[in-house]
């Protein structure tokens, strides 16, 4: 059991050609960001959000199902397609999460759109638990597709 790496979920790939996913802003679907332990296994063949090995926090801030993102929009530019969120933040939590997935909470089933490895167990102690996503830049946005 593991989350060993980032990735793009391979059946969100499919669902992108069978218009699963909406990442217009406004007037998108709304997608989630929950958080997992390191017992967690998610990886490309994660196919949606499941509450198994998700974190939980007993002084509050965080609830099962994660929170959702704010979709900064979406664009093409230089050949490569992009979309990212706003930086998300859990405010007043004690966990230790090892990663995260993105899924689309609109669509039926919550299938997954991406996997968040962190690198290693990261612990908030009655503080506020971070997600800084990269620039919303052809290079850099969570999403792209070139």
């Amino acid at each position: 059991m593991a989350i060993t790496t980032n990735a793009i979920c391979n059946s969100f790939k499919k669902q992108l050609l069978e218009a699963t996913h909406n990442f217009s802003n406004p007037g998108g679907n709304t997608f989630k960001l929950a958080m997992y332990t390191n017992s967690a296994t998610l990886g490309k063949s994660t196919t949606s959000f499941t509450t198994g090995n998700e974190v939980s926090s007993p002084s509050g801030g965080y609830s099962s199902g994660g929170k959702a993102l704010v979709n900064v929009g979406t664009s093409l530019a230089t050949n490569t397609a992009i979309t990212d969120f706003a930086d998300l933040s859990f405010v007043g939590v004690t966990l230790t999460a090892r990663g995260a997935l993105i899924y689309n909470d609109t669509a039926s089933n919550d299938p997954a759109v991406a996997v968040l490895d962190f690198g290693g167990d990261k612990t908030a102690t009655a503080g506020t638990f971070t997600i800084q996503f990269p620039a919303f830049t052809t290079s850099a946005a969570i999403l792209r597709i070139a």
